[in-house]
């Protein structure tokens, strides 16, 4: 194995109470910035919508959102995420979340109405088509079979030839399958649909009844917040029962004070984390969750290395001090910790600069949770098995000095003349 650190012999444990206490007062300060500053919960969690659009071109940021303003959606709260898929060309998909307000549950809209809010300002006030190009007709590219089906029927291009309702089911039906198959969403000119087997008269009242709209809505779904609540109580249930499993686990294969110690230190990663996100304010969702159970796993996985070499240590040097074996396991698991935990954190930190909006939130966790846990597994999960050791060690002897202070106390008493006596 290859050794950064040779010979290493570095006094960790003799700093124990020093590194606890900058831990205590990180912990403090995180605890603080929850009941005052809170969280900013996502959608997920919070409730809201969710719009996915895709473009012709390239979106203008400035122009999107002075659309929604217009549509009276409060600008500042709405997130724009641009969708791109490795290995795929760019398609111009764009991520609208806007979470729930109390103002929108008590306006009577019903959670649908953001998500109407949001389409109207796009068919209004964003698109380049002028209205007068618009009236009158249906937008090929956000209307659905049966839409256009009807518009062709209110339209009556083949009038009352019989099998004509027929006609026009068919050539609705083939210009959303057209549309979606082949034109990934997003017809970009009428003129595109094709004609082949069509009767003339259709073909001819295509541009009269439709026109082809600069954008497509993909997906449009909402979040209420009843569904937000449960989401979120079921993340702190799959977290609590992540630590409680590790407990477990850990007492089995070493000692209960082990399994504390590294739950405590877990527990300190993900408040430390979480402390983060209050003070800046970033947005946790579900991806944050994931990234913290990873990080559960991983800082549990770098304690469990430095208990098992103690574990180690003490078979070989049964008679040493307890707080130098553990500092000495800590020193020979050193370089491993720390090209692991680089290798790691060299690959978050990719996320975190070419990983975009969309992974934000996953790569910041991990890049505070991993150095954070490497400190954790060496300054409080340590230092905490010491500590209970200590006491548990000091009462044993305790308890001994106890039993042999009994014991003499119950032996006999003699005077010198008693034991003179005797003597002779």
């Amino acid at each position: 194995m290859i050794e950064i650190f040779k010979h290493a012999n570095y006094d960790f444990i003799g700093k124990k109470n020093i590194l606890i206490s900058i831990t205590v007062i990180i912990s403090l300060l995180g605890i603080i910035s929850f009941f005052v500053k809170g969280f900013n919960l996502g959608i997920d969690f919070s409730g809201g919508t969710l719009v996915t659009v895709r473009f012709k071109k390239a979106h203008d940021d400035t122009r999107l959102r002075t659309a929604l303003a217009k549509q009276n959606i409060d600008a500042t709260k709405v997130i724009i995420q641009p969708i791109s898929q490795i290995g795929e060309s760019s398609k111009n998909d764009v991520l609208i979340r806007l979470p729930q307000t109390l103002a929108d549950e008590k306006s009577g809209g019903g959670i649908d109405a953001d998500k109407k809010r949001i389409i109207e300002a796009l068919n209004s006030h964003y698109t380049e088509i002028s209205q007068e190009t618009r009236t009158g007709k249906v937008d090929v590219n956000n209307s659905g079979t049966e839409t256009i089906k009807n518009a062709l029927i209110a339209k009556a291009p083949l009038g009352g030839e019989a099998g004509a309702e027929e006609e026009y089911a068919k050539l609705a039906s083939s210009i959303t399958k057209f549309r979606d198959s082949q034109r990934g969403g997003l017809i970009s000119d009428i003129s595109e649909i094709p004609s082949t087997g069509l009767d003339a008269k259709l073909t001819g009242a295509l541009k009269d009844v439709f026109y082809a709209g600069d954008f497509n809505i993909v997906d449009a779904s909402v979040v209420g917040p009843q569904v937000g609540n449960e989401l979120r109580n079921r993340a702190i249930y799959v977290t609590l029962a992540s630590l409680v499993g590790m407990l477990i686990y850990i007492a089995f294969r070493f000692e209960l004070i082990y399994g504390v110690g590294a739950v405590v230190a877990t527990i300190h990663d993900v408040i430390v984390t979480l402390a983060f996100f209050s003070i800046f304010q970033w947005e946790i969702s579900l991806n944050v969750i994931a990234a913290l159970l990873t990080l559960i796993g991983y800082s549990m996985n770098d304690t469990i290395v430095i208990f098992d070499r103690i574990r180690e240590t003490l078979r070989i040097k049964r008679r040493d001090d307890l707080d130098s074996l553990s500092n000495e396991a800590i020193n020979q698991t050193l370089s491993r910790t720390i090209i692991i935990s680089g290798l790691t954190f060299l690959s978050v930190c990719a996320l975190v600069l070419f990983g975009g909006p969309v992974l934000r939130g996953f790569s910041l966790t991990l890049f505070i949770g991993i150095l954070v846990g490497t400190y954790s597994s060496i300054a409080i999960a340590t230092p905490i098995m010491l500590w209970w050791k200590h006491i548990t060690i000091d009462r044993v002897k305790l308890a001994e000095q106890a039993k042999k202070a009994s014991k003499s106390a119950d032996e006999p008493k003699f005077s010198k003349t008693e034991k003179k006596s005797e003597k002779n």
